[in-house]
């Protein structure tokens, strides 16, 4: 529109230039143009919002091109970018007003250019252009305003669904972080808590009558703690598991895992063994050391074997012992509570993989922990 706006002006200015080089008003003429020429660049720098200055320059602009219609009529077509520059500063109402008035006046100054030659038979379309010029040009304004402030209103859904989804997954991820940590806190310091709390009440009821088995269970004791410290140091400073330090592997951290004094823990390795990722080896050892504990504390057995099978697609760790065991009627009060079944579920779910449980009454529980492993290229 700004350029349209000088095209038509210079037009103007040539187009009298051409017809009437010694006019009087000449001077006047090239006068006001500059004047409106000027006045129309300085409308940029005012902004767009119906200011008090904003409307005053809208005002100058709109007299000094009336006065060089009434000097010289060619200059009638330069309404058209003023229709834009009224519609973008005043109200849709006062824009619509102001729009018809300079209409009417570009019809009455068309007429007087026809009557001024006079050797044209009358033109309707001096009456009918000026109008459907105007209502065009207006409703192509309103069209693009309505266009914008659509995709205002969208781009504004669209920064808030994003803050929104943002602080959802912030969400997200601090209930997975806390969900991981009391995983980490139960399967490490609870279960080695629970430990030396069995073996200092066992050393407590021998200390009198076999005072080298309770100072077996405390030296027992010693050494989960030790281990205990380990893990505590490591959530803190979120580094691996102890057992996995160093370069060690799973097999190895399988292997040097045991179930306390009364339990004898055997490991067997099936299959060539491949290196895990860091989040599959820790989430196989945490569910060895929680299904030990269980044995530990719930099952009453006296053997337990550990079996870590690597079948090409898969890894699959199995934990069978030869407890009591449980049916399905009693797993609800023998193998669901607490958090011990629950984290484990959740470690192998995160993982893409499953975990089931055997068990009969009398005969022991077998727990199997399956982790796909991405297919070697």
């Amino acid at each position: 529109m700004h350029t349209a706006f000088f095209l038509l002006l210079g037009a103007s200015v040539a187009r009298f230039l051409l017809r009437h080089p010694d006019e009087p008003r000449t001077p006047w003429i090239i006068a006001l143009s500059i004047t409106l020429a000027l006045l129309y660049v300085l409308g940029p720098a005012l902004g767009a919002a119906p200011t008090v200055r904003r409307l005053l320059w809208l005002g100058l602009v709109v007299a000094v091109w009336v006065v060089l219609v009434v000097l010289a009529p060619s200059f009638a077509w330069c309404a058209v970018p003023l229709f834009y520059t009224a519609l973008r500063t005043l109200p849709p109402r006062a824009a619509i007003v102001l729009v018809a008035l300079l209409t009417v006046f570009v019809v009455a100054a068309q007429l007087r250019l026809a009557q001024a030659s006079g050797s044209e038979p009358f033109d309707p379309n001096l009456l009918l252009a000026p109008p459907a010029v105007a209502a065009l040009a207006t409703a192509v304004f309103v069209h693009m305003e309505r266009q914008a402030a659509a995709q205002r209103t969208l781009i504004d859904d669209l920064i808030r669904t994003r803050r929104e989804l943002a602080a959802t997954e912030r969400r997200a991820g601090t209930l997975a972080e806390r969900q991981r940590l009391s995983m980490e806190i139960h399967d490490t310091l609870a279960q080695h808590l629970s430990s030396q709390q069995m073996l200092l009440q066992a050393a407590d009821r021998t200390w009198d009558t076999d005072p080298g088995t309770a100072r077996a269970h405390v030296r027992t004791a010693t050494d989960i703690t030790a281990r205990g410290l380990a893990e505590a140091r490591r959530l803190v400073h979120d580094l691996a598991p102890p057992e996995l330090a160093d370069g060690a592997g799973l097999p190895d951290a399988l292997r040097a895992l045991d179930a306390g004094p009364d339990i004898e823990v055997r490991f067997h390795l099936e299959g060539a063994p491949v290196r895990l990722p860091d989040r599959a080896e820790q989430a196989l050892l945490r569910i060895a050391q929680g299904a030990l504990a269980n044995v530990r504390e719930h099952s009453g057995a006296r053997t337990a074997a550990l079996t870590l099978s690597f079948l090409g697609d898969q890894v699959v760790l199995d934990i069978a012992d030869d407890g009591h065991g449980f049916t399905q009627t009693t797993r609800g009060a023998a193998g669901e509570r607490g958090h011990g079944l629950p984290a484990m579920r959740a470690r192998v779910r995160q993982l893409g993989g499953t975990l089931t449980i055997e068990s009969t009454a009398g005969e022991g529980t077998v727990l199997s922990a399956s982790i796909p492993l991405e297919p070697t290229p």
